[in-house]
């Protein structure tokens, strides 16, 4: 059984945060297991494969600076989780940390956020993983078979939800491997666009398009300000996920300052690679919209598999199971936080104490395991045959839901911290300016973002004049108020909400102790 975790962060720095022992097996990642479930969290492979060509159909060859630029507000609020997670090593980050510094109702929508955004990505990412099987299988059809896809993506689901709730250990094997295979198959990849690249050939398809310094231009790039704006919030869905490595602290050896450094490290990782094979990709498939062009619009679903047999020949099933191995890393991985932020608001009270209990044997999340996988199949299922429209524009809605709480994330740090801001240049930088103005950029992302998606031209579907994206996410972002009311009178729950059942509350600092 775990024990209690007991820290020095607080604002104070005098006074130790205690961390309820909730009954996970404590000790068992290392730093490098928090790096690689950080990287495979965010499905690099796939995230590139879905993402390049939208970003290259808005920002051209300033596709490169984007993905920089759509990293600066992510590594700020990396070091504002690593800060929390310094002071007060809980599972349920955002939920835990909020709670702690603006009171019940923030904790408990923090919490929402971060479990709405895990429920949905996981049927856009069941769906990825049911269409990529049946594309290596025969002439690949029953990819366009819904059926087929709609019941292999539940299986998906499933059996990594199983993986889950049968221990944190068996979770990190089947991430090696996957992480492995998608990695050396990117790898293959790569090497052979570098091969082509040094030939001055993409297969017959098109010309090289050398490097140019130009690509990183501020100056050109913000010629045209929205279209900035625009992908860098496409960007900000790319580097989503490095935070469960935060999920996974209490799992974690010295899990007050290792899963801060990992998350820190994946997002530094993420970026180099996000860049350089944008690069390679961008000089070997040219912006252009002929062809493998990343400008071209029937490529922008998905580069990779556009550029395969240009690329690999007949090896080109090989980035078809990178980004499948990617898709089914990230499903795996994206189960962990919801269900751990779950457990979390279970000890403390916020939901009813069932998802407070911890498999005896497992050590694992157990209801709240399967509680979170049964939600993403019910969710899958029904936006499959309801719309897959509408299933396409509620995924879009995700960014609302990381913009969200992220930003509360990176509020809560300079708040929690500010009395010890004055203290040192390094609680300045790191626990006040960076962590606010990560924040701030989130929130102007979610409202930007949203702007855009009320535009009834914007993705596949409207609701009464509405873009269907906005409708689903504020819809669902509602949904977390009318479910904290009804817990703020459930018997089971009131006591949350009232400070009468709140574990490890006496023991924590004051947010701005005098």
């Amino acid at each position: 059984m775990s024990t209690e975790i007991t820290t020095t962060g607080g604002p104070g720095g005098a006074h130790g945060t205690t961390v309820p022992a909730k009954g996970l097996r404590a000790g068992i990642l290392d730093l490098g297991d928090s790096v690689m479930i950080g990287l495979a969290s965010t499905a690099p492979v796939y995230s590139l494969a879905a993402t390049l060509g939208l970003i290259v159909a808005v920002n051209g060859n300033y596709t490169p600076l984007i993905l920089l630029l759509g990293f600066i507000p992510v590594l700020f609020i990396a070091y504002a989780f690593r800060e929390l997670n310094s002071a007060i090593p809980d599972c349920g980050t955002t939920f835990t940390w909020s709670r702690r510094t603006f009171g019940p109702w923030a904790g408990w929508l923090g919490g929402w956020g971060v479990a709405l955004a895990g429920i949905v990505v996981l049927a856009n990412l069941a769906q990825v993983a049911g269409q990529y099987l049946w594309l290596l299988v025969g002439d690949g059809s029953l990819a366009e078979n819904k059926a087929v896809v709609t019941a292999t993506g539940v299986l998906f689901i499933a059996v990594m939800t199983l993986v889950n709730y049968r221990g944190i250990r068996l979770g990190e094997h089947v991430q090696r491997v996957l992480t492995y295979v998608q990695y050396i198959a990117l790898g293959i990849f790569a090497l052979a666009i570098v091969v082509g690249i040094v030939r001055g050939s993409a297969g017959g398809e098109t010309t090289i398009q050398p490097f140019d310094f130009e690509w990183f231009s501020p100056a050109g790039a913000f010629a045209d300000p929205g279209a900035v704006v625009h992908g860098v919030l496409l960007a900000l869905f790319i580097y989503w996920g490095w935070d469960t490595c935060l999920a996974v602290n209490e799992e974690t050896e010295n899990p007050s300052t290792t899963p801060g450094r990992g998350a820190v490290i994946s997002a530094f990782i993420l970026v180099a690679i996000y860049v350089s094979v944008a690069l390679l990709v961008m000089m070997y498939a040219t912006v252009g919209t002929e062809g493998i062009g990343l400008g071209n619009e029937a490529n922008q679903d998905d580069v990779f598999l556009a550029m395969r047999d240009v690329v690999l020949g007949p090896w080109g099933w090989l980035i078809v199971v990178a980004v499948l191995a990617s898709v089914l890393s990230s499903t795996q991985t994206t189960i962990l936080p919801t269900a751990r932020g779950t457990l979390s608001m279970g000890v403390h009270g916020a939901l009813p104490a069932k998802f407070g209990e911890v498999h005896p044997k497992n050590q694992t999340p157990g209801f709240s395991t399967q509680v979170m996988g049964a939600a993403a199949i019910a969710y899958y299922v029904a936006m499959s045959f309801l719309s897959e429209n509408l299933l396409s524009d509620s995924i879009s809605a995700i960014s609302l839901f990381i913009a969200f709480y992220y930003a509360l994330t990176g509020f809560a740090c300079f708040w929690y911290f500010r009395s010890t801001l004055r203290h040192s240049a390094r609680n300045l930088w790191f626990r006040g300016i960076l962590p606010l103005v990560g924040a701030l950029l989130l929130t102007a992302a979610f409202f930007v973002s949203a702007v855009q998606m009320w535009d009834p031209a914007y993705g596949d579907t409207q609701i009464f004049g509405v873009g269907g994206a906005f409708v689903s996410g504020v819809l669902l972002l509602a949904l977390g108020v009318v479910l904290a009311v009804v817990c703020r009178f459930l018997p089971s729950t009131r006591g949350y909400f009232t400070g009468t059942n709140v574990p490890g509350q006496t023991a924590a600092p004051s947010p701005n102790p005098k």
